[in-house]
């Protein structure tokens, strides 16, 4: 299960995604991505043929194995790299 961030400031992930090719293949990450649980939005930058970028702002911590697991169910795509914002306290 996520946790709740400690700062309850929204996170930002972005998502280094190969293998979208169109806006049908946008659709369908973007369908994965918000079903997760703390996700409030989801933008993506198409790359046709190469790597994309998706933004995704969540109120909880999300996981990797989640955020691949969605990626995974949305189609035949791949999730290259992870970034997550980072808070200084």
């Amino acid at each position: 299960m996520a946790d709740f961030t400690d700062d309850g400031i929204d996170r930002t992930t972005t998502l280094k995604v190969s293998g979208l090719t169109c806006g049908h293949c946008v659709s369908h990450v973007t369908e994965e991505l918000e079903a997760l649980t703390g996700v409030k939005d989801v933008s993506i930058v198409l790359n046709k043929g190469g790597q994309s970028v998706v933004t995704v702002v969540s109120d909880v911590v999300l996981e990797d194995a989640a955020l691949a697991e969605a990626i995974d169910e949305a189609g035949d795509y791949t999730l290259d790299a992870v970034e997550r914002d980072v808070r200084i306290s």
